[in-house]
């Protein structure tokens, strides 16, 4: 989440707000940093937002200029996590720059070995960080920010949604790749401009939805003003778009990404799976919170009554994004407990947006199991997860991947369910036809 405009000096106020609506997209750290005079003050730990800027945290980071990130780490990243925060702030011999980064850059050990020969050091492991490097290299070479950003993002290979604040003249710069594998919209209001990932940021800070920047574009923003805006950089791989994961899970169902309403592509899920994958049952449950939507979907395609079956412990995050699996599990087990009440006795359709380890829905279904339900059918409004792909879903190795690993009937045993049946490649799409550029499916067919 980033800001430019003519806020007094409340922009970190703004941006603090704009990182607590998009907590859902890490928790491992966060950081904000903002233009101080000449230079950059930033703050950044790890935590959640609300316990990096406890107290009075906030009141040192006073500007009108603001870029901040909430951590989940790639898994290159994940063995360092405190030297791995985002913003990196980076001086080069004419300037100073803040870079915030999501996605995740395919060439950056090359990158980074390179830059070490022309004597650059590094404090962590990050391709955030070789992309701060990068930037401040060529800005360097070009003796201007914005042309040394054109050719340091020209050269990164992968998935790259950037923000980059710097202290030529107070600028916010937004890129996106040439594949758009990564959301990033702009918004406007009468006094500046926000750049973010999800529009429910947007929402929150008092700004009106613009548009959501091009692949391949380069935006400029002066004095809460748009000053210069190009697609500049050149596609580089094939068959590729938004990461089509966006909308199955990670993305907060308010938001709008490339024209496409997540909540509407998510009922859309569910009722196209109640079509496909029909079951004999009492009721309909969602697995909180992006398992909702798709159950609410399969209840009115089916006729079946929605209910809640699962109580979900506001104050755990979600354990898909914790970097270790001892985490994952604890996650698990501390976040949800089951509503006996509503599915002793009954056959439950349990409804969820993925399987991708097997090892929540494996501990979900014994719950309910214990506590008394007749049968769960497990319904999952997205195709079976078998590949890694280096662009959007972060996977060390398609050993991690349970339908990498057995078969849809293997699997329903495994994870101790009466029957287990996944929305198809062709339904998923059909959900998001409303999206202006191509779907990156990469996690779930070979291409």
């Amino acid at each position: 989440m980033s800001i430019n405009g003519r806020y007094g000096e409340e922009a970190a106020v703004l941006t603090y707000a704009g990182l607590l609506s998009i907590q859902h997209r890490g928790q491992e750290g966060a950081g904000i940093a903002v233009i101080s005079g000449k230079t950059i003050v930033c703050h950044k730990n790890r935590g959640l937002v609300s316990e990096v800027f406890s107290g009075n945290v906030l009141d040192g980071l006073e500007s009108r200029a603001a870029v901040g990130q909430c951590q989940y780490s790639t898994a290159a990243a994940r063995d360092n996590t405190g030297e791995n925060i985002q913003p990196f702030f980076t001086e080069y011999l004419t300037g100073r720059i803040a870079t915030v980064h999501s996605g995740n850059i395919t060439n950056a050990k090359d990158l980074r070995e390179e830059l070490m020969t022309y004597g650059i050091a590094f404090m962590g492991m990050s391709d955030s960080e070789v992309i701060s490097k990068l930037i401040a290299y060529h800005c360097t070479k070009e003796k201007n920010v914005l042309s040394g950003i054109k050719v340091a993002s020209e050269l990164l290979k992968g998935a790259f949604s950037l923000i980059i604040l710097s202290t030529e003249n107070d600028k916010l710069i937004a890129v996106r790749d040439s594949s758009g594998f990564k959301p990033l919209c702009i918004g406007k209001n009468g006094q500046g401009v926000a750049v973010t990932s999800e529009s429910c940021a947007l929402d929150t800070c008092g700004f009106d939805f613009m548009r959501d920047v091009k692949p391949g574009e380069v935006v400029v923003i002066e004095n809460g003003e748009i000053t210069y805006e190009e697609v500049v950089l050149t596609p580089k791989i094939k068959n590729t778009g938004i990461c089509i994961f966006e909308y199955v899970y990670f993305a907060r169902p308010d938001s709008f990404i490339d024209n496409q309403s997540i909540f509407e592509a998510r009922m859309n899920m569910g009722k196209i799976l109640a079509k496909e994958s029909p079951v004999e049952a009492d009721i309909i449950c969602g697995i909180p919170d992006s398992g909702i939507e798709p159950a609410m979907g399969y209840s009115e395609e089916s006729k079946l009554p929605l209910a809640q079956g699962l109580i979900r412990n506001r104050y755990i995050g979600r354990s898909f994004i914790y970097p270790t699996q001892v985490q994952r599990e604890n996650a698990v087990k501390l976040k949800f407990n089951v509503l006996k009440s509503n599915i002793e006795s009954k056959r439950i359709v349990l409804v969820d947006d993925s399987i991708v380890r097997g090892t929540s829905t494996k501990i979900i279904v014994g719950m309910m199991k214990n506590a008394g339900a007749k049968e769960v059918h497990i319904r999952i409004s997205s195709p079976p997860a078998k590949y890694v792909c280096n662009y959007g879903i972060d996977m060390r190795s398609e050993k991690d991947l349970i339908a990498s690993r057995m078969s849809i009937s293997e699997m329903c045993r495994e994870i101790g369910a009466d029957s287990l049946a996944y929305l198809s490649i062709e339904g998923l799409k059909e959900t998001c036809r409303k999206c202006s550029l191509p779907l990156c499916t990469h996690c779930f067919e070979k291409q």
